[in-house]
């Protein structure tokens, strides 16, 4: 069965990634188990010195329960068989680690869709993702709400308006 690993950090663009992911499973009759993958930064020599290892790493671990909770509500409810993962480090170079540590043959990650220079000048975690993974990796971008209005008649845009 294949495995997908599914980048989870609690924001509207991950659970974009996951009901892609459902979605393949459910219309193309894909077979697969999901991992969704979650990655902290790591911990500050301050935060280790004030607080202690073992606080910043209950804390860290429970942060990453918290964010991770919508997207295993989504896939619980689908019915499919997944796992979770989280980690430490650099987002993109420890998820694809991650997907090769887990045996993932393919990964799914949620995207603002700047692309250009936009999204060059503020980093894009799912860019540095496609040119280090070892496997295929699908981008999922994120639908802008002008976007979907764009399809509006301009009488209904101005119905709303009013």
């Amino acid at each position: 069965m294949l495995r997908i690993l599914v980048a989870v950090d609690g924001s509207e663009l991950a659970l974009d990634a996951v009901r892609h992911a459902l979605m393949l499973m459910r219309r193309g009759g894909l077979q697969a188990t999901l991992v969704l993958g979650h990655v902290q930064e790591e911990a500050t020599l301050l935060e280790l010195a004030t607080r202690g290892a073992d606080m910043v790493a209950t804390a860290s671990v429970e942060a990453a329960n918290d964010l991770m909770a919508s997207a295993i509500a989504l896939v619980d409810a689908a019915g499919v068989p997944y796992e979770t993962e989280i980690a430490l480090g650099s987002v993109a170079a420890t998820l694809s680690d991650m997907a090769e540590r887990c045996g993932c043959d393919a990964m799914i990650i949620g995207a603002r869709g700047l692309g250009g220079l936009r999204g060059a000048l503020l980093g894009s975690v799912s860019q540095a993702l496609v040119h280090q993974a070892t496997m295929p990796v699908t981008v999922v971008k994120h639908a802008d709400p002008l976007e979907i209005d764009e399809g509006e008649d301009e009488d209904d845009a101005e119905d709303t308006a009013s």
